[in-house]
């Protein structure tokens, strides 16, 4: 694991409170994301919960993200409704974002005490997909 202090983008973890303020209604949307593009822009989505599984915010962020032309994030946060804050990402996600992304860094931590990781930290013993592909060999 890095012990390297990463800059914590503020107003990606507010454009993410944001959302989960005014975008997270009732039990299906409770977790928001937000991302920040290669170009400066920022992406957010609501997750999609359903009993069987639905897709977690930062799930929907990749494809929200794709379907406005953005294919570089560099730094992602999941923030909670009713004001939970920051909320690390899943391991599903974890795996997800660093096939995707695998230089994304991502805001994790409570209160006064979030800081921004690269997802490599987060998966430790990490599976890389790109690595077992027969396509790119």
């Amino acid at each position: 694991m890095t012990t390297r202090k990463h800059h914590v983008d503020r107003e990606l973890v507010d454009a993410a409170a944001d959302a989960a303020r005014t975008r997270c209604r009732g039990d299906h949307h409770t977790m928001t994301a937000a991302a920040r593009a290669r170009d400066g822009r920022i992406v957010t989505a609501v997750n999609a919960y359903h009993f069987t599984g639905g897709p977690c915010a930062e799930l929907v962020l990749i494809g929200t993200a794709a379907a406005q032309g953005v294919y570089a994030l560099d730094t992602i946060v999941a923030v909670g409704d009713r004001d939970r804050g920051v909320v690390a990402p899943c391991g599903r996600c974890r795996q997800v974002l660093l096939d995707h992304f695998p230089a994304i860094e991502v805001i994790v931590g409570e209160g006064d005490h979030v800081r921004s990781v690269p997802i490599t930290d987060l998966l430790p013993a990490r599976y890389v997909w790109a690595d077992h592909r027969l396509d790119t060999a």
